[in-house]
């Protein structure tokens, strides 16, 4: 494809070969936030739009808030890879992908700057308006793939988007409050922990063992929703908070 009109207007379009069609009688009703995780977004730009990486998103937002549009919204971009929510697999043909430029974890982690911000609720006010998407599948990569990514992670200020009309959004218990539950636990406080992750959303499975899965589920969740503690023990904030996020669900 050699070029589009953008679906987003403010959008510069620069085409990337790496999407095909999507799945026929799936809504594209999942916004998924990604950071690119690469040691610049030049680099990231440029590897999304490698016919031979096989990887891709709908848009790229660098550090100064330039938008840039690599795949129409109409075609399945590749980015989510292997992922599930709410027991859907095919998580890239229910998506709107977008790639937020910063290093991420394994290159210092900074900050997201300012304009960046600015633009990324610009973009994605718009887009969740178009598709109407529920603020509850506003989703960061690390919710749908938690065994493989931590993006875009706990500096990412979802309250501040959720200020703005986009995503799901509680204010987090206080740590240090109340009895949880951590990795080697069995029983039913466990059982209940899986349960309310998997009704909200996530691919973890009910067993009663905290095991690994279930302690990355929770450093997941904490990411997007307890950001302060990140340990993927289930305290009595991180189960307090799971239990207000699905009572404002139930609630709208």
């Amino acid at each position: 494809m050699q070029g589009f009109s953008p679906d987003f207007p403010l959008a510069r379009v620069a085409p990337s070969p790496n999407h095909d069609a999507r799945a026929a009688g799936l809504s594209t009703d999942i916004l998924l936030l990604h950071y690119t995780g690469m040691t610049s977004t030049k680099i990231a730009i440029a590897r999304l739009r490698d016919p031979t990486a096989k990887v891709s998103s709908h848009y790229v937002v660098d550090e100064p808030g330039t938008i840039r549009q690599l795949v129409p919204e109409a075609r399945r971009a590749w980015h989510a890879g292997l992922s599930s929510w709410e027991g859907e697999n095919d998580i890239n043909s229910r998506s709107i992908g977008i790639e937020i430029g910063n290093p991420g974890h394994s290159y210092g982690y900074p900050d997201f700057p300012e304009a960046q911000i600015a633009a990324v609720i610009a973009l994605c006010r718009d887009i969740v308006a178009r598709r109407r998407i529920r603020p509850d599948r506003v989703l960061a990569h690390s919710d749908v793939a938690p065994q493989r990514k931590c993006d875009p992670g706990e500096k990412f200020p979802w309250e501040r988007l959720h200020r703005a009309g986009i995503g799901a959004w509680v204010a987090p218990a206080s740590t240090g409050s109340g009895v949880g539950v951590g990795p080697g636990d069995t029983g039913p406080k466990v059982t209940e922990l899986q349960a309310a992750l998997r009704r909200y959303g996530y691919g973890v499975e009910v067993t009663g063992t905290y095991d690994e899965l279930t302690a990355t589920v929770v450093s997941a969740f904490q990411r997007h929703f307890r950001p302060n503690r990140v340990d993927g023990c289930a305290d009595g904030s991180t189960i307090a908070t799971l239990r207000a996020l699905l009572a404002s669900r139930s609630t709208r």
